[in-house]
């Protein structure tokens, strides 16, 4: 039987895991076999580098910690290698980024996923990933307002070169 230390550190793991996903944007639990050392390292890196965290959790914690947060349908999910990111503010670049490295790398799958505090699947999730980014929605707008202006311009500019045609006859 575990001693009483052990079983009160893993509660503290639970409890500071629990936090975390219930402050979290999004929380993703992905399978990681068959990936290499630098590839993992390098993901991470991009990972941290956009507010998110990534770690190897023991399935049992995750599971325990999501309980705790009224998470109870991702047991499936928990099987296996399991890794788990952890995005705090904005979750489409981290998603972004994981469907990314889940494309590049046939075993990198994404098992599960709680957007906002609700259980979506990885379907909704891969279609999120594969929508653009708001900068890029933003600029496509931009250019279609530019282009309105522009022919509203050239529009107005066409009706002044008649008048003044009409008036110089």
């Amino acid at each position: 039987m575990a001693s009483e230390n052990t079983i009160k550190r893993k509660e503290a793991e639970v409890k500071e895991l629990a936090e975390k996903i219930n402050g979290a944007s999004l929380v993703l639990l992905v399978d990681y076999r068959g990936i290499n050392v630098s590839d993992v390292t390098a993901l991470r890196k991009s990972v941290r580098e956009i507010g998110s965290e990534y770690a190897v959790i023991k399935n049992n914690i995750t599971r325990r910690a999501l309980k705790e947060c009224g998470i109870d349908s991702l047991d499936e999910a928990l099987e296996g290698p399991t890794a788990v990111i952890i995005a705090k503010e904005e979750y489409l670049p981290t998603l972004k980024t994981i469907y990314k490295f889940s494309k590049d790398n046939d075993y990198y799958k994404i098992k599960a996923g709680v957007l906002e505090g609700k259980v979506s699947s990885v379907e909704e999730l891969t279609v999120l990933a594969q929508l653009p980014s708001r900068e890029e929605l933003i600029a496509k707008l931009a250019g279609c307002l530019l282009a309105n202006v522009s022919k509203l311009a050239a529009t107005l500019d066409a009706v002044r070169v008649q008048k003044e045609s009409e008036e110089a006859k």
